[in-house]
């Protein structure tokens, strides 16, 4: 199949870093970004010759766009990118809660990965490629007063909008929507809750699906 190459965002530790860990056993190339460069030089380290490591603010749309064209200078394409970068919120509510961390939030869980769709999709409909966005089981339902559920609403409305758009070239949008899952987006650990590496096998399930099946959407709640 020749190489597979695949841009994260949000890589340098929790579903970012343990997918680029699946991506790459299962013959993928890697392009990682993060703000953290010394997370993401020892990432590289562990993976080997498959990985490349794109230190940036995913915040920054030309940040993302050098990223991008680094990636594929280095290995002459792209065939996939994963918009996972995203934070939550340290203070809940609209009247308690800091309009600046908003602002922050909304730049990251949103903007953000709108950037990642502009610096990729040029490239990825070269290769008819596959976007994947990182939503959120609060993006599927009504929770009380919740700001960040708000924003995982519309990573789930714009992939939707996105796997109508990129079918019409043959491109591929799917939207991941994890439960709680225990990384580093938690203050506290969180046992007992979903594994990043139990993401990472869904994301590169989604990425190896043939090329008749369009997954539109998985949701993926702890068992426990």
């Amino acid at each position: 199949m020749g190489n597979r190459i695949l841009f994260i965002t949000g890589a340098s530790s929790g579903i970012g870093a343990a997918t680029a860990r699946a991506a790459v056993a299962a013959g993928w190339h890697v392009g990682l970004m993060a703000r953290s460069k010394d997370k993401l030089d020892a990432l590289v380290q562990e993976l080997g010759e498959r990985a490349l490591a794109l230190p940036g603010d995913a915040t920054d749309l030309a940040a993302q766009e050098r990223a991008v064209a680094k990636l594929v200078e280095t290995w002459g394409g792209l065939d996939a990118a994963f918009a996972n970068a995203g934070t939550g919120l340290d203070t809940p509510g609209t009247v308690e809660g800091d309009p600046e961390e908003w602002r922050r939030m909304v730049d990251l869980n949103i903007m953000a990965l709108l950037y990642t769709a502009r610096a990729t999709l040029p490239e990825l409909k070269k290769r008819k490629g596959h976007l994947v966005l990182t939503g959120s089981a609060a993006g599927k339902r009504h929770i009380a007063g919740s700001i960040y559920g708000a924003t995982k609403w519309f990573v789930h409305g714009y992939a939707g909008n996105m796997s109508e758009e990129m079918r019409e070239w043959g491109g591929r949008c799917t939207v991941i929507a994890p439960g709680m899952v225990d990384t580093p987006f938690f203050s506290e650990p969180k046992p007992g809750k979903i594994r990043p590496e139990d993401i990472a096998r869904a994301v590169v399930f989604a990425l190896d699906q043939s090329d008749t099946a369009d997954l539109r959407e998985m949701f993926i709640m702890p068992t426990g």
